[in-house]
Formats: structure tokens, sequence, C-alpha cells
């Protein structure tokens, strides 16, 4: 069978890489060195065009299967390396076939979180890895993805703002299933665990791991994290008619633990006044670009998070949860938002920008909502932070005004 390259490669450059030679022969020039973790395959670096691909010798039908997955995950949304091309009919000079070859794209500013570890963490650092490896598999078993071989050496991480962000490099142990069952996710969470001991003793072994940190608690650490984010993501909540600051609750948990609320869903239980909700997650950023298109609203993303919420919430509360998006959106902006920014007197309105006092307005109901036991409601809240709080607020718009007046004084 001939030389064969199926996928999407962007690069035409790449069907010249010398497919004739074994991965592990591959002349320096046309390799870069980056770090990585334990692989049973051969696994190179190459930069072409000012790209780098990572390129794991493998058979043919893993490097197919593994290209499919990877595509599967992409279309999914999960965190994972992006997959170009895979490398079929290779031979070398004496004709003798070789290994096929599969082609991802290389995370940018990223690392293993082998090589992360392999030197000194503090504990906060430590606790953002963890965090960010949960995050990663409950992401995928959201998708219904079974890894069967988490391990440090498959996973990337790179930092995201204060924290960090986890993606799968390896998928070749993969299924794909509609939605994986309790024993295969608890399965999933064994064999990580395993794998993460057995990575750190050999760290350990090896001089690499600081002294502070303890291998198996270290792995028991993760376990214990997954299951308490995917009970938080996954549990249904049963809340009376009245008790919506419940809800926010709930939200203000998932927010915490990194997760934006994409809507809620809400179904009322047979034969009782209640409300059985469960939210939908999305990665973050979603919310500034979903409040931009509904309603105009050009706001921060922890502003536009803030607000949606509250329009989700405004939704279920008066029975529209099959209406057309953009029409609930038109009520809420007319009904709670312009209401709420307008009813700010006249001399206390350039202290804050609409957005940022709507979202202070929601934080105040909140915490009289959790003080007084039951929710409040908006014109309460309203009164309360106008008298309380926003009055002994310095004027925002002056003093962004005067700072930008006298950094054009000359010295």
């Amino acid at each position: 069978m001939p030389l064969q390259m199926t996928g999407a490669p962007s690069d035409p450059d790449l069907i010249r890489l010398p497919w004739d030679v074994p991965l592990e022969d591959w002349p320096e020039r046309h390799l870069v060195t980056l770090p990585r973790g334990i692989s049973r395959h051969i696994v190179r670096f190459a930069r072409l065009s000012g790209r780098v691909y990572a390129i794991k010798e493998i058979s043919e039908r893993y490097a197919k299967r593994e290209y499919q997955l990877l595509w599967d995950l992409s279309r999914l949304d999960a965190p994972a390396v992006e997959p170009v091309a895979v490398v079929t009919g290779r031979r070398d000079a004496a004709g003798e076939p070789l290994d096929s070859a599969l082609i991802t794209r290389h995370l940018q500013f990223s690392l293993p979180y082998r090589a992360m570890l392999s030197g000194t963490l503090r504990p906060d650092t430590l606790s953002r890895l963890l965090d960010a490896l949960a995050v990663l598999l409950v992401r995928l078993h959201l998708a219904g993805f079974y890894w069967g071989d988490c391990s440090l050496s498959n996973t990337l991480f790179r930092r995201d703002a204060g924290a960090f962000a986890a993606y799968l490099v390896d998928a070749e142990t993969g299924e794909l299933h509609p939605v994986l069952s309790e024993g295969q996710r608890n399965y999933d969470i064994e064999v990580a665990h395993i794998n993460i001991y057995g990575e750190m003793l050999d760290l350990e072994a090896g001089g690499f791991l600081h002294s502070s940190i303890d291998p198996l608690a270290f792995a028991e650490q993760l376990c214990r994290r997954y299951h308490r984010l995917w009970e938080e993501l996954t549990q249904e909540e049963i809340v009376e008619d009245v008790e919506w600051h419940l809800i926010d609750q709930r939200i203000r948990r998932l927010n915490s633990l990194g997760f934006d609320v994409a809507e809620m869903m809400v179904r009322r239980k047979a034969g009782t006044a209640r409300l059985i909700v469960r939210p939908k997650v999305v990665d973050a950023g979603h919310h500034q670009r979903r409040l931009l298109r509904l309603t105009g609203l050009d706001v921060e993303e922890n502003q536009a998070r803030r607000l949606l919420n509250d329009l989700d919430s405004f939704r279920v509360a008066k029975g529209l949860r099959h209406e057309d998006e953009a029409i609930v959106a038109h009520r809420w902006l007319a009904e709670i938002f312009q209401p709420t920014v307008t009813s700010i007197p006249p001399e206390l309105r350039g202290k804050l920008e609409p957005a940022q006092l709507f979202h202070e307005v929601l934080d105040h109901r909140w915490f009289m909502s959790e003080a007084a036991g039951r929710d409040v409601g908006l014109d309460a809240a309203l009164r309360s932070y106008i008298g309380n709080v926003l009055v002994f607020k310095p004027d925002e718009k002056a003093i962004i005004g005067g700072e930008a007046a006298a950094d054009t004084v000359s010295p």
C-alpha cells in the first residue's frame, strides 16, 4: 500500500517528513525538544512553519481509532489535543513495513503534569493542579468518554489566569459512549488512582518529588475532589417554589468550582409543590458571548455570568421555560434589569456602571435572603442596597476620570 496521509493537515510540508525512517531515528533537523511524559510508544515533536506537531508511532488500527476518538472529543468540545492526520503505508528504504503514525497539534504553552510535579510546588499550586485534573475527568465523563488510562503522563496542563486547565493527550485506550454507567466511571477513577500513585512513587524514588508531597495522599485527594465535583454537577436538588435563593446558592458553589451554568433544567415533582432543579454547565467565556447576543449588554465575564443566572431564574419563575430565549431576554431587560438601574437616584448613578451595579444588587439580595432564611425579593434588596451600601461608595466615574486626568499632567 502506498504512503497515505488521512485527515485535515494544514501544512503541506507534513507529507515531506522522512516517513520512510523509524521515528526514533529521525534526524534532529526535523525535531524540537519539549518535555513529555512516559509513553509506551515512540513520540517526537516536529516544528513546521512555526507550528509544532506531536507524532506518535503506533499500529494502523490504533492510530485510526485514536484519531477518530480525538475528533469525536473535539466535536463534543471536550478538553483534548487536536488531531491532524494519520500516516499509513509507511515502509523503510529496504521496503520493510513501518508502524503508522498519529499526528496531533501540540498544545501551546502546555506541560505534562509529570514535568510540573518534578520540582518545588507550593501547596496552593498543587491544589489547583488537582482541581484541574479532577475537572478534566469530570468533563470527559459528562461527555460519555471512558479514558481507561488517566495518568500524569497522558495529561497536559496549561495556565489559565490564576488557575490551570488540563487536557487529555492520549486517547488510545478510550471509549466513547452515549452515557457512562456508574461502574465505568468508578473503574476509570480507580485506574487513575493506581496510575497516578505509581507515577508519584516513581518521581519520589528518582528524587524529583518535593518532600512535602505524599504520593498516596495526592492520589486519594484527586479521587475525593472528583467525586465532590461530580456530585455537585449532577445531583438534583428539590426546592420549594419560594426558595429560589437556594438555587442561587447552588450556582455560586458551581462557580467556585470553576464551572459556569448555562441553564437550569427544572421539573415539578409529581403530587407536590416542589421543583427539581439540575444545572447544565459550560466552559468559561460562554456567558459574555451569550449575554451580548441576547441583550446587547457588553460586560465583563463574571458580570455576564451573574446577569445570565438571574435571567435564567426569571425564565423559570415566570413559567417561560418553553419560550424563545430572545423573547425571554427582552422581557428580562424590560421588567428586571432596566427598572432596577433606573430606580437608582440620578445623583448616585455615577458611582458604578450599570452591569456592576445590578450585579451588586443581586449579591445584596442573596446576603439578605441568607440572613432571613427566605427570598426577600428584588425590590426590598434594591431599597436596602441604595440606603445602606451605594450611598457610601465613592463615585467610580469621577475617580477614573481624575486618575486619567492626573496621568496627562507632565512632571
